[in-house]
């Protein structure tokens, strides 16, 4: 079953990277969300539209949970979900910046089972299925294990401030940003970036692809407290997101400062 859902998500979206390579560039019409939610463009809502159509026509009895479409909680009910960003990273999208993806991923009992984050204007390929590895266009990919003095880790600047960190005192890390969580997530896991980190609360359809890669490529990912990310939730956020190697990963969850407060 997870190889065939992976085949349908690979298909998925590079179908999504058809759509939404006609409106990048092209002065898309853009809106923002209610409650400071972010931008959204006629990209995002071409793209979701095909998705919503494509992938409930091929698993009518998984549930849906997509950036784009309203919530219905009937998805708490079902087994297996499909959980979809059409375009994360909008904002470089918008500004025409390459660092966007589409990230698609199904989700049974609360983990992911098979995963695709696809970078249109880059030809990138990652996916995954579990117990399948992780692959970059076909190829097998694999997480770093680095010592923490030789370490790039991928985040916003906010989480590097000192009150995040157990005495104030910053990692000993070389620091790096990419516009979309899903893409960092894979960078992790393809081994160009050694950890990436995030400590805001996460939107699901940012990381449930990204999060069965990095495993998938022998990385550890976690809330930023340490605890297992579950997905399919009621409210489908969960508390931040820490990646990485596994010696990486613990030394950085060591150093954070608990309780930890929001970025």
């Amino acid at each position: 079953m997870p190889e065939t859902d992976l085949a349908l998500l690979v298909d998925a979206a590079r179908r999504s990277g058809d759509i939404a390579k006609r409106y990048f560039r092209q002065d898309p019409d853009v809106t923002h969300k209610p409650d400071g939610a972010g931008p959204v463009t006629a990209g995002d809502l071409a793209v979701n539209a095909m998705l919503e159509g494509f992938l409930q026509a091929a698993r009518p009895d998984y549930g849906w949970l997509s950036e784009e479409t309203e919530d219905n909680p009937a998805r708490l009910d079902t087994q297996r979900q499909f959980i979809i960003d059409p375009i994360d990273g909008t904002r470089a999208f918008i500004d025409g910046s390459e660092d966007w993806a589409h990230s698609l991923a199904i989700t049974e009992n609360g983990v992911p089972v098979a995963a695709a984050v696809y970078l249109p204007m880059r030809d990138m390929m990652f996916a995954a299925c579990k117990g399948g590895g992780a692959t970059l266009n076909g190829a097998p990919i694999c997480a770093t294990d680095v010592q923490m003095a030789d370490a790039t880790v991928l985040g916003a600047k906010p989480n590097f401030d000192g009150r995040f960190w157990a005495g104030g005192v910053l990692p000993p890390i070389k620091r790096a940003f990419r516009s979309s969580l899903a893409y960092r997530l894979c960078l992790v896991a393809q081994g160009r970036f050694d950890g990436m980190i995030t400590l805001r609360p996460s939107w699901e359809w940012d990381i449930a692809a990204g999060a069965l890669i990095i495993t998938e490529a022998n990385g550890v990912v976690t809330d930023q407290h340490g605890a297992d990310l579950c997905f399919n939730n009621e409210h489908p956020q969960v508390p931040g997101v820490l990646a990485a190697g596994k010696g990486l990963h613990a030394d950085l969850l060591a150093r954070l400062e608990p309780p930890l407060a929001k970025a």
